[in-house]
């Protein structure tokens, strides 16, 4: 899916509860990245492997001035011999620390090594971000969570697309209605990280 066909699709979702989740997930996702500034691990299951989101981030990241998006891809099948993009498999999880952002993209929860992996990485002070399942283990381990259930109007692969078309934007607005503080300490973290508006 190109940038035209993510716009046109953000406009049919416009004012729709799929609108709001994904730009503020996407900003969740931009704010945790670009404050804690640790590098951003992306990681999906030995049966879904997110290649999409990885090279939409990679985009964004390019298109946005925003490098810290471009996430490092965990494959569970990595093998030395792979390309070095490729080649990154679990055991970095395990070495996951402080100021990085594990986000894991997955359309059920997790098996338990992954779910093990993650627990770790939270433990060692990672932020975790999970994308997919609605219920389980995953999305209760995660510091914020945008559940896809199998039942709804998109996909999985559909709502990746808009959840990095707004990574990228440069300012996410506020969500109406009753915020909590997690949100409104990642909006403020936005706004003072955000470069400075250009000048013609």
């Amino acid at each position: 899916m190109d940038a035209v066909r993510v716009a046109l699709l953000r406009e049919v979702l416009a004012g729709t509860e799929w609108w709001g989740a994904t730009r503020r997930f996407g900003g969740v996702l931009r704010g945790s990245v670009v404050s804690h500034g640790g590098g951003l691990l992306l990681v999906g299951t030995p049966e879904y492997e997110p290649w999409h989101l990885t090279a939409h981030l990679v985009d964004e990241a390019a298109w946005s001035g925003t490098p810290e998006l471009a996430p490092t891809l965990v494959r569970h099948g990595a093998r030395p011999s792979d390309p070095p993009h490729l080649s990154v498999g679990p055991g970095r999880l395990a070495a996951a620390r402080r100021g990085e952002t594990l986000l894991v993209v997955s359309p059920t929860d997790p098996d338990a090594p992954l779910l093990e992996h993650v627990h770790d990485a939270r433990r060692a002070g990672a932020t975790i971000l999970a994308l997919g399942p609605d219920e389980g283990e995953l999305p209760a381990m995660a510091h914020e969570s945008l559940a896809v259930p199998e039942a709804t109007d998109l996909d999985l692969d559909t709502v990746q697309h808009l959840v990095s078309a707004a990574a990228g934007e440069n300012a996410v607005p506020a969500p109406r209605g009753q915020r909590r503080f997690r949100d409104r300490l990642s909006r403020l973290a936005d706004h003072l990280t955000a470069p400075p508006p250009t000048r013609w």
